[in-house]
């Protein structure tokens, strides 16, 4: 039997392949954790991609949008040029042709032939058969001007009355003022106004009219909001045309620069973003309506340079045949406003339509003189005196407007660590330790069952057991060939099983206690930017009492230019 000894048996063989063995299965545990590495760099690198690309595609359609909105605004002007390039010509003549007359230095020939020839080139336009009125007037023709007159009025009854009561008013005649408003105002409807009746307030603001004149208008005005007002539901529709009005100056500010944690970490952040643009709409208002206050409005040096800025509002800014071209070229302009942003162009638009709406009530019409004086065309006078004459329905609407902001308020911040899944909700941000807590908890519970999936397989505890069999089995034999295979199994147990698992578990331990304080810091800093938020929010909402205090000090009355007479200026306010 001495023949079979171990001094026979030669191992190194198996302690070669068990170390070959080992550092195969060292190098797939490296290569392993190098790919789990390039895989979550990959997903993170993706999600940048995606990130960037969606950001790409959003500037890319802006940027489009841009440009295709310059173009047309071009193609619009020029459309406007071509279609209605006379008309321009006609309203420059009138403006001429009256300051020709004051200084005597055309020769009335010459003021009838071009208001005869205007009147070919312009074959539907109303001021054109206006103008030759005016000559034939001017020229004592009266044949010629009645006839002109009626064809001025068969085209536009209501702008040409208004237009021969501000020529009247420039020569001086009271009667014939008085008389051509008179019948101006007997078209009127005070719930469907033409858009020219901002020219007849800023008349009335700029203190155009004669002491009597200005009577008259201001109880028209009287009567008008008191026909109004016995209307079923007036005060809701003030109510809601004023908020209308203000929310049309609601910024869209993009917050989440300054507030990134939200941003990238709470889905409530539309929300918040929208939130706090509506809250900075007061500071905007404020500003916009003290602006309108701020500072003195220079008066004309004289009457008719006065009544040449009423009709040269009256002929340039308010024909019905332009509307659709005006329309389609604001819209355009507010896509270049905004930097390609159709979304909030529109936006803006919609709210801003009834500015060029054909026919709206007087109440209306303040609100869009005062709100919207670009698109309206109406003066800074007019301005002043439509917010003046409204103050009551505007604090009624922002005092609405202002609780519909503060009722919208989100009671529930949610926050969301996509990293490690995990969600929670604040209300104010003063509850960090607790989310904390509960942060590092849900993260330690996805550590433990991290660890738990990380065993050792069941073929290298079989090999334990059969090497602690032959290790039993050899040491009371003294026979070394068990004793070697044995001591194999176990040294295989532990470079291939025990060793790559206890590693495997250093790793995740490692890499959960790292992601506990990156997604930690990450909580700490989105509470610190809802705590912020909290802050200019009530920051931005206290503006509120200040819009409050400055509509409070003005009125009507104090709004009212001294008229070019020497007539004491009476106004009685009805609708305050």
């Amino acid at each position: 039997m001495s023949e079979y000894r171990i001094s026979y048996a030669d191992l190194s063989g198996i302690q070669q392949n068990l170390g070959t063995v080992n550092e195969n299965i060292v190098m797939v545990g490296r290569q392993v954790d190098s790919v789990q590495g390039c895989v979550q760099n990959t997903k993170s690198e993706l999600d940048r991609l995606k990130a960037q690309f969606e950001q790409f595609v959003a500037e890319d359609s802006k940027a489009k949008a841009l440009q295709l909105a310059e173009t047309r605004v071009v193609k619009i002007r020029q459309e406007l040029e071509t279609t209605f390039g006379y008309y321009a010509e006609v309203r420059r003549h009138t403006t001429g042709i009256l300051q020709a007359a004051d200084v005597s230095i055309v020769r009335q020939e010459t003021i009838t032939t071009a208001s005869e020839e205007l009147m070919l080139k312009a074959p539907r336009y109303w001021l054109a058969p206006a103008l030759v009125a005016l000559s034939g007037w001017m020229s004592d023709n009266r044949t010629l001007a009645d006839k002109a007159l009626a064809e001025a009025l068969k085209r536009d009854d209501e702008k040409s009355s208004l237009f021969f009561a501000l020529v009247c008013r420039r020569a001086g005649r009271q009667d014939g003022c008085r008389i051509w408003l008179d019948r101006y105002f007997g078209m009127q409807n005070p719930t469907s106004l033409d858009r020219q009746t901002v020219v007849l307030i800023d008349a009335l603001a700029s203190g155009v009219f004669g002491a009597e004149v200005r009577s008259q208008c201001t109880k028209r005005i009287e009567d008008w909001i008191a026909e109004l007002a016995l209307k079923a539901g007036f005060v809701d529709e003030q109510r809601r045309q004023w908020t209308e009005g203000l929310q049309s100056k609601t910024p869209t500010t993009d917050n989440g620069l300054r507030y990134r944690g939200l941003q990238s970490n709470s889905p409530t952040w539309p929300v918040l973003n929208q939130r706090l643009n509506d809250a900075a709409m007061h500071k905007v208002v404020l500003d916009y309506f003290a602006g309108i206050y701020d500072g003195v409005i220079p008066p004309a040096p004289s009457l008719q340079a006065e009544v040449d800025n009423l009709l040269t509002s009256l002929v340039s800014n308010f024909d019905d045949e332009e509307l659709p071209l005006r329309r389609d070229e604001r819209l355009n302009k507010l896509i270049i406003e905004e930097e390609g942003d159709k979304e909030s162009a529109r936006k803006r638009h919609g709210l801003e339509t009834t500015v060029l709406t054909e026919l709206v009530s007087f109440t209306q019409l303040l609100t869009n003189a005062a709100m919207h004086p670009e698109t309206s065309h109406a003066s800074r006078a007019t301005q002043r005196f439509a917010l003046a004459l409204s103050r009551d329905w505007i604090r009624e609407a922002h005092q609405d407007l202002t609780g519909t902001i503060r009722a919208a308020l989100p009671q529930r911040i949610e926050l969301e660590v996509k990293e490690v899944q995990w969600k929670a909700e604040t209300a104010k941000g003063d509850n960090e330790q607790e989310l904390v807590n509960s942060l590092q908890a849900h993260i330690e519970h996805q550590k433990e069952q991290a660890l738990s999936q990380i065993k050792v397989d069941f073929k290298y505890w079989a090999g334990l057991a059969i090497g602690i069999g032959f290790l039993i089995f050899g040491l009371p034999k003294m026979s070394y060939l068990f004793m070697a295979c044995g001591a194999a199994a176990l040294i295989w147990f532990y470079v291939a099983g025990w060793n790559p698992v206890s590693k495997a578990k250093q790793q995740t331990i490692s890499d959960y206690n790292r992601r506990k304080e990156q997604a930690t810091q990450v909580l700490k800093g989105c509470l610190a930017e809802v705590v912020e938020w909290w802050r200019e929010f009530r920051q931005n909402d206290s503006v509120e009492v200040e819009v409050v205090k400055l509509l409070a000090t003005i009125s009507p009355e104090q709004y009212l230019k001294t008229s070019h007479d020497t007539a004491r200026q009476v106004m009685t306010q009805r609708a305050a």
